[in-house]
């Protein structure tokens, strides 16, 4: 390979934010525990610099390393997001991991370490950048789903999602070796360029790359929590700690998408048919599952954990059309469910204090009565997420339908409406006991004193309203890097 500086400046995003968390990871070897915030600090620092340099780069649509690294619109808009969205998250994890005596350097280190593998895996175009930018985020996130070790629903949590990472990533790595088998090269352009060669040639490169399909799918509907490769995912957000839950829970949905459209249109654009209808199946199974079982909970964060499925089925509605239309469809419920998930997970994050989690839905009894302006907060947060109109959330779920329709699965979108309807319920039950339930204690919540957090969180509740009414701007920017119209 031919290394130049080119190629270095194409990476400067990459390159500040591994900087910054060398340099903070030494500065905060010589912090006292009271001097953490310094810390927190210089990890937004780190995001909103990265975040500027993406914005501010104005370089055309090419690669680097020889195609390993792809550098184009669609990878900077979603960097920016899973920036934006992880900033939001540490901006509403400072109280509570301050009172869970988990204000320490690793959370966010770890943290940052996941962003620059979410950023990796959004830009690759080789089969072994993609493994590189999965692994350096998920070995993170199995390090901060443990990172309370005085819990043992935390490291049982943690144990399982590293058990079943291994194994798909097993099952990945098997896949991309008959992927290679069948095309002789790892870069994904390549791949796009010979898989339909090899589809037409011997009857064992056709054989190699079914079977290559399969096993990339399969890990990606893991990566997703897509049934019925979910085992992971209740266990996980209920284990975790709240604010590592936030974490998982939004911002990797952003990547994943990343991923799932490298590989599945980047590297096998040509088999469309086949993974479309593999696709299509999971889509129909999480929309099935996630949504009836949800019902069943009384632990709020495993019921989000089941309505993510969910989400996750609709998401795939979109990646399922093939089409630039479908995945920028696809890419803004990504971004929807991200900021929708991030102000569910910061009211619980809000109600929540020292000795005390928040995390069952009968916590939320007549929070109405407490504190009326965090009871609408959840209000638009539930709402959204249940697809209520004029909300964001409902124009998210318009488009990929629109975008099923348009792929010729009517039925798919059909399936996708009914399964909606029935989880309608277990949304209107959150909001039933906000609004309509007596509260165990009547007197007005006690808010934390963190101001930045508690004005956030308002603004991400707001901007749920908002974007429902103008959302124009933003499928258009997803249009735009896809070059839709």
């Amino acid at each position: 390979m031919n290394f130049n500086l080119h190629d270095l400046v194409l990476l400067a995003p990459e390159d500040f934010l591994l900087g910054a968390i060398c340099a903070i990871l030494l500065i905060d070897l010589f912090l006292k525990p009271a001097q953490r915030g310094i810390t927190h600090w210089l990890s937004l620092a780190a995001l909103i610099g990265t975040i500027a340099l993406i914005l501010t780069d104005h370089d055309p649509a090419t690669t680097a390393f020889n195609g390993a690294y792809i550098h184009d619109g669609i990878a900077a808009v979603l960097k920016v997001f899973i920036l934006g969205v992880t900033a939001a998250v540490f901006v509403y994890s400072r109280g509570y991991l301050r009172d869970r005596k988990l204000y320490i350097g690793e959370f966010y280190l770890l943290c940052l370490f996941g962003v620059l593998g979410m950023m990796l895996l959004v830009s690759a175009g080789n089969l072994v950048m993609v493994y590189l930018g999965l692994e350096l985020f998920t070995l993170s996130s199995y390090a901060l789903v443990a990172i309370n070790r005085d819990s043992g629903l935390s490291s049982e949590a943690a144990m399982k999602y590293f058990v079943l990472g291994a194994l798909a990533s097993g099952l990945l790595l098997y896949g991309m070796s008959m992927i290679y088998g069948a095309t002789g090269t790892l870069d994904l352009a390549k791949i796009h360029e010979l898989a339909a060669f090899a589809a037409g040639g011997p009857q064992s490169h056709q054989a190699l790359l079914a079977f290559g399909v399969v096993f990339l799918v399969v890990g990606i509907g893991f990566k997703f929590g897509a049934a019925p490769f979910h085992m992971w995912l209740p266990d996980v957000y209920e284990g975790s700690p709240t604010a590592v839950t936030i974490f998982i829970g939004s911002a990797p949905k952003i990547a994943a998408f990343g991923m799932a459209y490298r590989l599945l249109e980047g590297g096998l654009g040509g088999m469309q048919p086949h993974w479309q209808e593999m696709l299509a199946a999971l889509a129909v199974v999480s929309l099935a599952l996630g949504n009836i079982v949800a019902i069943a909970q009384t632990n709020l964060k495993r019921m989000l954990a089941y309505s993510t499925i969910s989400h996750v089925g609709f998401l795939l509605l979109g990646l399922a059309n093939g089409t630039p239309s479908g995945y920028a469809a696809a890419m803004f419920y990504a971004f929807a469910y991200a900021i929708m998930a991030a102000a569910a997970f910061g009211v619980i994050l809000l109600l929540a204090r020292a000795g005390f989690e928040a995390e069952n839905i009968d916590d939320f009894k007549g929070l109405n009565q407490r504190n009326p302006w965090y009871a609408f907060v959840m209000l638009m947060a539930m709402a959204s997420l249940a697809g209520i109109p004029p909300l964001f959330g409902f124009f998210a779920k318009l488009l990929v339908l629109k975008a099923a329709i348009d792929a010729g699965m009517l039925w798919l979108a059909i399936v996708a409406i009914v399964f909606a309807i029935i989880g309608l319920y277990y949304y209107l039950n959150v909001i039933k006991v906000m609004y309509f339930d007596a509260p165990a204690d009547k007197s007005p919540l006690v808010l934390p004193q963190d101001l930045p957090f508690r004005w956030l969180l308002s603004l991400n509740g707001v901007a749920l309203l908002v974007l429902g009414l103008y959302w124009g701007p933003l499928i258009d920017w997803c249009y735009r890097a896809f070059s839709v119209g």
